[in-house]
């Protein structure tokens, strides 16, 4: 395995060409040949004309020969109707590899998944679709993404990557893999577990923190206490950590911490700290509309909803807590649109498209709920005077907007 990276004969397949896979496989392709497998052919259609001119960088739906002999799957693990682990997509993907899988060949799992998934599930799924020993004929390793969407200073090139194998050679292979495009260096783990359990306690140890402060937000609400200024005073102990309340939504924070209680609970150990700070943020979105509601001494207002996306400044809709504040809206037959710079209508879930505009009118609201701080946003606090009416709310969910003095006896709401 090592002597095929000395002769620098590599040749990499990305399966999932998302948040995760295409910045590796571009990145891959600067110094390798890599192939790009994903199923979205309008998504392969744009990537073909953006990297027309990368020889290095070939696309497909599917996993076309077997001249691979590396193959990075980071395909998505979501969270089925019941908060359990959905391995569909990860088994999907493993399974096509074994039609192509050849002696000397090594798969690398980046997709988050619980703590043993790779060993209990994934290799004996290829062991059963192939005739290859594990270890002799094919290797396995695991390395958690650490992409953060709409990042422009932490990107993949700069975040030191955990990297593990099922033996000494493959985390060999790995280190001087990754290390082509990893400037930061790798952290070589003892095993794949050690790996695949230290990208969900990441993830669980934020939403716990960020439970904390909305568990805080909520008791001081009922106290009448500004939460930003007890932040304000807090932080000025050296040790006092850095967290805000706010919705947590996206693909790992809002999903890992399930993984890990399914994991545990398998093993016999029910979760309870893991659970109640779940718990605490799946109420953030219902307690905010609760919020306006109670506050609010208009009848049939007008609402205007800005930001859409899980976090600000990037596109993606992944479990964003804001859809959570459609849903409640609809049921209550409230009158409100949307609006976010980095979503188009067509990305948007049917029930609600009808309420999303391209770009926000001189129309007047009542409730301006400002729930993402995109950047654009921000450069246009000014605006915000001119699209409110008298008695408006207007609720700053990460209370970043600084508002004062808008006067018409607006009322500024902060989680």
């Amino acid at each position: 395995m090592l002597k095929i990276f000395r002769k620098k004969k590599i040749i990499i397949t990305v399966i999932g060409l998302g948040y995760v896979g295409l910045p590796l496989a571009e990145e891959f392709s600067r110094f390798l040949n890599v192939r790009g497998v994903d199923k979205n052919k309008e998504k392969l259609s744009i990537l073909k004309k953006k990297y027309k001119k990368n020889n290095n960088f070939s696309l497909s739906t599917k996993i076309c020969n077997s001249s691979s002999n590396v193959y990075i799957v980071a395909v998505p693990t979501p969270l089925d109707k019941n908060k359990k682990p959905d391995l569909t997509y990860l088994i999907k993907a493993t399974t096509d590899i074994c039609v192509k899988l050849k002696s000397g060949d090594t798969i690398i799992f980046e997709s988050t998944v619980y703590p043993g998934t790779t060993e209990e599930i994934l290799i004996p799924i290829i062991k059963k679709n192939t005739n290859l020993k594990y270890n002799k004929d094919f290797f396995i390793g695991y390395s958690p993404e650490r992409i953060n969407p709409g990042d422009k200073i932490n990107k993949l090139t700069n975040i030191k990557k955990i990297i593990s194998g099922g033996n000494n050679d493959t985390l060999l292979f790995l280190k001087s893999l990754y290390e082509i495009i990893i400037k930061a260096g790798v952290h070589c783990a003892p095993n794949i577990k050690v790996a695949e359990a230290a990208k969900i306690l990441e993830n669980v140890q934020r939403d716990i923190n960020i439970s904390l402060m909305n568990e805080a937000a909520l008791i001081f609400d009922k106290l009448d206490i500004d939460t930003s200024e007890v932040l304000k005073a807090s932080r000025t102990k050296w040790n006092f950590l850095n967290f805000d309340p706010g919705l947590v939504g996206g693909h790992c924070i809002s999903v890992d911490p399930y993984y890990l209680k399914y994991r545990a609970e398998k093993a016999g150990y029910s979760p309870k700290v893991i659970s109640s700070g779940r718990k605490v943020n799946e109420k953030m979105a219902s307690y905010l509309v609760s919020k306006i509601l109670r506050n609010l001494i208009i009848k049939s207002p007008k609402t205007l909803i800005m930001g859409l996306t899980y976090k600000e400044n990037c596109s993606d809709l992944r479990n964003s807590q804001v859809l959570k504040v459609l849903k409640i809206l609809e049921k209550k037959k409230m009158n409100y649109k949307i609006h976010d710079p980095y979503v188009s209508k067509k990305d948007i879930p049917s029930i609600f498209s009808k309420n999303f505009v391209s770009k926000i009118d001189k129309t007047k609201y009542d409730i301006l709920i400002l729930a993402v701080p995109h950047k654009e946003f921000l450069k246009r606090k000014h605006f915000i005077k001119k699209i409110i009416k008298k008695n408006s709310i207007i609720f700053d969910v990460k209370n970043v907007f600084n508002l004062k003095n808008l006067g018409n006896n607006t009322q500024i709401l902060k989680l």
